[in-house]
């Protein structure tokens, strides 16, 4: 994957050393709970996910620029393998709670955008959010992704059912904005 560097950020391959960063906030009710999985148990578990990214080329690693510290991930994961020169992808992302509020979110965000559109040549890309996690939101209109579906009673968010919110953004409607 190409690395993608921001101000603040570098988006990157992940390693089998960013295990222990992983776990670190993985491990937190508060983190897996919002995006639809559960806590991590064990650094083993934050290991094998983290294997798992390197074999599927989907996923950055979104470290500190300034450190090198993993704080998140964000991933850009083909929708449809079968459909000719159409290219959709989802993006998804989680940040160590630690680093929450600080706008790394919004920059990875936008450097993910800018690769599927510039580089990667995606014809659409979505992204979607728990209802209540309104921080991930903000993140996502601050990406300026359109609203469109409400998916009702989907899946749980902190222990509660919920619906799920979906978001997209095409390549005119990216490039028409930048």
């Amino acid at each position: 994957m190409q690395t993608l560097i921001t101000d603040n950020l570098i988006l990157r391959d992940f390693s089998l050393g960013d295990a222990c960063d992983v776990y670190e906030y993985a491990q937190l009710d508060c983190v897996g709970s919002r995006a639809g999985w559960k806590p991590h148990k064990s650094l083993d578990e934050s290991l094998a996910i983290v294997k798992n990214f390197i074999l599927e080329q989907e996923v950055w690693a979104i470290c500190l620029k300034q450190t090198g510290k993993v704080i998140g991930s964000v991933g850009l994961h083909k929708v449809n393998r079968d459909t000719g020169d159409y290219k959709v992808c989802y993006m998804g992302y989680v940040l160590n709670p630690c680093y929450w509020g600080k706008g790394y979110a919004t920059q990875a965000g936008k450097a993910v955008q800018e690769y599927a559109f510039k580089i990667a040549k995606v014809n659409m890309l979505s992204v979607t959010h728990f209802e209540p996690n309104i921080q991930s939101k903000r993140v996502i209109q601050k990406l300026q992704f359109n609203f469109e579906a409400k998916l009702r009673n989907y899946g749980l968010y902190e222990g509660k059912l919920c619906n799920h919110c979906i978001y997209s953004l095409t390549k005119e409607e990216f490039f028409a904005l930048n």
